[in-house]
């Protein structure tokens, strides 16, 4: 046997055993690497968003779970913004012309998240059980970011985590969906400065 297929047998001995190990609780390790796996098939991001996302997957390796939640849901309301702003807040705009929204920074800096989200349902970019979705996904995220008594684990970093990856790949479909139809032209792709 020479150097490589050495190395190829210890890399799948490897995977195999984080895989089998994944399913114990006390196997953190293993447990994170099945989130890298799940992670490494989303293609959805621009370069913001990955880093943000795998800055939260490092946070949960130095069970920093808190602050996983906080840069997971900045991934988030990243992408949120950067599909609002497709069609340069006009959709924003319509529902909230008391706003006086510029731009996106201005969108960001003069207004909280749970209120863009709540103009991005009203306006259709999201749907009702969407906009549920998200707002509780920030309700979560602001009981780690601010002091409180709320101290998720591991199950529940890599559970937030994966459901923000789940909710936007989702969203994403279903923007390309309609878009494919005609109907309406918001696709998100792995560009910057989508």
């Amino acid at each position: 046997m020479n150097q490589r297929e050495l190395f190829d047998r210890i890399t799948n001995f490897t995977t195999f055993a984080h895989s089998v190990f994944s399913r114990f609780e006390s196997a953190s390790q293993s447990r994170t690497i099945e989130l890298h796996e799940t992670y490494r098939k989303v293609d959805i991001l621009n370069s913001k968003q990955d880093d943000l996302i795998r800055q939260a997957i490092r946070c949960t390796e130095h069970e920093l779970y808190r602050a996983a939640h906080v840069m997971a849901w900045s991934a988030a309301i990243d992408f949120l913004t950067e599909y609002a702003n497709l069609d340069s807040l006009q959709a924003i705009r319509k529902v909230r012309p008391v706003w006086k929204i510029k731009d996106l920074e201005s969108l960001k800096e003069t207004r909280g998240e749970f209120a863009i989200i709540e103009a991005m349902k009203e306006s259709g970019l999201i749907k009702k059980r969407e906009q549920k979705a998200f707002q509780g996904l920030l309700s979560k995220r602001n009981e780690c970011a601010h002091p409180s008594d709320y101290y998720p684990d591991l199950n529940q970093s890599l559970g937030y985590i994966s459901e923000i990856i789940d909710r936007l790949c989702n969203l994403n479909d279903r923007i390309l969906d309609v878009s494919s139809s005609g109907a309406v032209n918001r696709g998100i792709g792995k560009q910057d400065g989508v």
